[in-house]
């Protein structure tokens, strides 16, 4: 074979080797990957689109815009909580207003609105239903249903029947209570000569990114209670991570999506085991979802099967959120309220709070008689810590006399200064006690104050008409004697001081008056400068928060000026 022949041999051979290597590395995988994809797919099909099957996104997005749709006849909602309505097209509820809130204080501004109607800017509305791998005609997002009632009340519930063009007769039984907590019966009645298997599913979805507080006390967004355990998803995590699936390994669970005050939250029959899956899509100007979808139930021809679940949407009140637990079994659903890392004290904070406020008839009595009770139940600590502080402050003088002593010789001074302390019996570190006790008993009531909807417009006495927001006064203008409004200057609200922030910082000054002068000069520095920073931090805090601290302060200038004055007379 010459040199040209064997070339050639040499070039098919390596051509074929190309061709085999790339069908084995690249197709081959690819191929599989598509496979696994379209299973993927067809198993997360109730999760992505609850539609009928057989159609496209496109022209799904395309008939849920439809007049037709939109203009679906209604079912009006009418209890003492909420109002709205729930579509035929659908069976959607997309329609919910609360009718014991408003936007402002205002008791004439527009009440809050939960649920938006597709058609309107920002759609958020809750769906639910079947999906079956093989059938091609199920009610879809797009299915006029029928009904014959034209209201749902409490006592009253509705019923709406589909029939599909396979002879499966869908029947739907929405029943509602006084407050939030929507049941939905789902029933599916086979009167073909087939077999059927479908699986139940619920979605909450929300177009538009809503405004959110941003700050990292508070969860806003996706939120979940799936094996026992809380998962919260923030928006933008969300958008910038993808989906995320959860197969659950126990029964029960619920899923949904928060906001500070409002929760529309899916719960599915607990006693069956559900997959769970928070989604995002870039459709519109972005959509959020969080879904579940139950267990294959299977319909023998001429049976039928039911499937229970639940929809919360509405406020999130504690009371409320603690009975749907009970009631249905809903497992730490009070944890659609971020109570936090102190949880063990931030909720009974509130029950003591809420329980104090019937008897005083005000909120901001409450946080004063609570602070009276956590001062009560520190105060043997606090006044051994304070006892210590009092010895502390006497030994001033000889604490000047040794630093004079020993002036350049630090290491000296320290050993001087703990051989002092050793004999006087005097623990230095005493004083910071009462503040290291006070740190998780301030964030806990920030919680409180923060994130529950009890607090939410509560108004105290004089100019303080929202415990939950800040003092509205501010020293710019002289707090109100000067006929001009601050409010919408372009500057922090930290510099624009209120009356009971400036109290506070006072109050704070005096209080470490009390306190022996640090050994440490800069740390002598720091705790003169710590009212005044406390007083332009706390400008911004809840006025409820402020008012405690205030309150606690005082407290303790009158433990502290009560402790010297029995320790100078034992002198």
């Amino acid at each position: 074979m010459n040199q040209d022949n064997r070339n050639l041999v040499l070039a098919i051979v390596c051509s074929a080797l190309l061709v085999i290597g790339y069908q084995i590395f690249f197709e081959l995988p690819k191929q599989q990957a598509l496979e696994e994809q379209a299973l993927q797919d067809q198993k997360d099909l109730i999760l992505t689109a609850p539609e009928n099957n057989t159609q496209s996104q496109k022209e799904v997005e395309t008939s849920i815009i439809e007049n037709e749709v939109i203009n679906a006849p209604r079912i009006s909602i009418d209890t003492p909580s909420i109002e709205g309505s729930i579509s035929l097209a659908g069976a959607r509820i997309d329609d919910i207003v609360l009718k014991n809130y408003t936007q402002t204080l205002d008791p004439q501004s527009s009440k809050i609105r939960l649920f938006q109607k597709l058609g309107e800017q920002k759609p958020y509305f809750a769906e639910f239903g079947w999906i079956g791998s093989d059938m091609e005609d199920l009610p879809n997002s797009s299915s006029i249903w029928s009904s014959n009632n034209s209201i749902l009340e409490p006592g009253k519930p509705i019923s709406m029947s589909y029939t599909s063009d396979s002879d499966l007769e869908f029947k739907r039984i929405f029943a509602i209570d006084e407050n939030y907590l929507i049941t939905i019966t789902d029933r599916v009645i086979n009167k073909s000569s087939d077999e059927v298997t479908l699986y139940p599913y619920g979605l909450v979805r929300r177009t538009g990114l809503p405004k959110v507080d941003g700050l990292f006390i508070l969860h806003e967004g996706p939120i979940a209670v799936i094996d026992e355990q809380l998962r919260e998803v923030d928006y933008d995590d969300l958008e910038d991570d993808g989906d995320e699936i959860i197969s659950s390994e126990m029964q029960g669970g619920w899923i949904g999506i928060t906001d500070k005050y409002w929760l529309a939250a899916l719960i599915p029959d607990q006693k069956d085991q559900s997959e769970f899956a928070f989604r995002y899509s870039k459709k519109s100007s972005g959509q959020w979802q969080g879904d579940w979808r139950g267990s294959s139930k299977v319909i023998s021809p001429g049976s039928e099967i039911e499937s229970t679940s639940y929809l919360y949407a509405g406020a999130k009140t504690l009371a409320l959120l603690d009975d749907v637990e009970e009631s249905i079994g809903a497992y730490r659903f009070d944890l659609a309220i971020d109570f936090g890392w102190f949880y063990f004290l931030t909720k009974p904070f509130f029950y003591t709070l809420n329980w104090l406020s019937k008897y005083l008839g005000n909120f901001g009595l409450a946080i004063i008689g609570l602070t009276i009770i956590i001062k009560l139940l520190f105060f043997p600590l606090a006044n051994g810590s304070y006892r210590s502080m009092a010895k502390m402050r006497a030994l001033q003088p000889k604490l000047t006399e040794l630093r004079e002593r020993y002036k350049g010789d630090q290491q000296a001074l320290n050993k001087a200064m703990m051989e002092m302390y050793k004999t006087e019996k005097v623990n230095p570190a005493a004083g910071c006690l009462p503040i290291f006790i006070q740190i998780p008993v301030f964030f806990a009531l920030y919680k409180v104050l923060y994130v529950t909807i009890e607090m939410r417009h509560a108004p105290f006495y004089g100019w303080i008409n929202d415990l939950s927001a800040k003092d509205p006064t501010s020293i710019l203008n002289l707090f109100g004697i000067l006929p001009y409004s601050v409010q919408n200057w372009p500057i922090p609200d930290f510099f624009q001081l209120g009356i009971w922030p400036i109290v506070m910082g006072i109050t704070m000054f005096l209080q470490f008056r009390l306190n022996p002068t640090p050994p440490d000069p800069v740390q002598a520095r720091i705790f003169a400068w710590m009212p005044v920073i406390f007083t332009f931090l706390l400008a911004t805090f809840p006025a409820g928060l402020v008012i405690y601290w205030t309150i606690n302060n005082l407290l303790s200038i009158g433990q502290q000026w009560f402790i010297m004055k029995q320790t100078n007379k034992s002198k």
